[in-house]
C-alpha cells in the first residue's frame, strides 16, 4: 500500500528529529543533551518530540526494533534445508562481506560506542534491546520448531544464536572505537565467525531445520 502524504510527512519529521538529535548527542554527551535543546534545534515543540519518542533513549535508538526483529527475520526467511543457526550465520557473513553500516562497519562508528560508554541510561537501555531481542528470537524458535510450551530448547538455541550475534557485535565496536578502517575490520570478522562456527554442537548447528515446500 502506497504511503499516504500525512503518513510520509510524519514519518519525515520523526527522522529529522532523531537525526537533530543523534548530532548534538555524539557533538555534546547524551547525558548533558536535554529533550528541549533538541525540540529547539529541530525546531518543533518538546510534546512534539514526547509524541514520537516517549524516552531521551528512543531519541538514541530509534533503530531499535530492527535489531529487535533482525534475528527472527532472518530465522523466518531460511531456505529449505537450512537450520535456524546457520541462516544467521549466512546472513551476519553477507552483512559483514558487505561491510555493512548495520554492523557498525562505517567511520564515525567510534563516536557511537563512546556516547553508548560514558552514558548509564544508554548502557541499560542497550541491555533491554538484547533482552528483547532474544526473547523475541526465542518465540520464532518455538513457533518455527513447533516446540510445546514446556521445551526448553528454543530458549537455550536463542541463547547461543544470541552469543553469536552478540559477540560478533562487541568484536566490531572493540576494533572500530579504535579508529580502524571498516573493510579490515569486515576481513577480521569473518574469520571470527568461522571460529565461532567451529565451536557450535550440531545440536545447535541443526535446529529447525526448514523442510522442502
Amino acid at each position: 500500500m502506497a504511503e499516504g502524504l500525512r503518513e510520509r510527512k510524519k514519518r519525515e519529521t520523526r527522522q529529522r528529529i532523531s537525526d537533530i538529535a543523534t548530532g548534538l548527542f555524539l557533538e555534546h554527551g547524551f547525558v548533558t543533551v536535554t529533550i528541549a535543546e533538541v525540540a529547539e534545534a529541530a525546531d518543533v515543540s518538546v510534546n512534539t518530540v514526547y509524541n514520537y519518542f516517549p524516552a531521551k533513549e528512543d531519541l538514541f535508538f530509534d533503530r531499535s526494533q530492527g535489531v529487535v526483529d533482525r534475528l527472527s527475520r532472518w530465522v523466518r526467511g531460511r531456505d529449505a534445508g537450512e537450520s535456524a543457526t546457520r541462516a544467521v550465520l549466512r546472513e551476519l557473513r553477507a552483512e559483514i562481506e558487505a561491510v555493512s553500516p548495520r554492523m557498525g562497519l562505517i567511520e564515525g562508528y567510534d563516536r557511537f560506542m563512546r556516547c553508548i560508554d560514558e552514558a548509564p541510561p544508554l548502557r541499560s537501555r542497550l541491555w533491554s534491546i538484547q533482552q528483547e531481542l532474544q526473547d523475541n528470537l526465542e518465540a520464532t524458535l518455538r513457533e518455527e520448531a513447533g516446540a510445546g510450551d514446556g521445551d526448553p530448547l528454543p530458549g537455550l538455541i536463542a541463547g547461543q544464536i544470541c552469543w553469536i550475534h552478540g559477540t560478533v557485535f562487541v568484536a566490531i565496536g572493540r576494533e572500530m572505537v579504535k579508529g580502524r578502517n571498516p573493510d579490515e575490520v569486515s576481513r577480521e570478522m569473518l574469520v571470527l565467525l568461522d571460529d565461532i562456527e567451529e565451536l557450535l554442537s550440531e545440536k545447535v548447528l541443526n535446529y529447525a531445520v526448514r523442510g522442502a515446500e
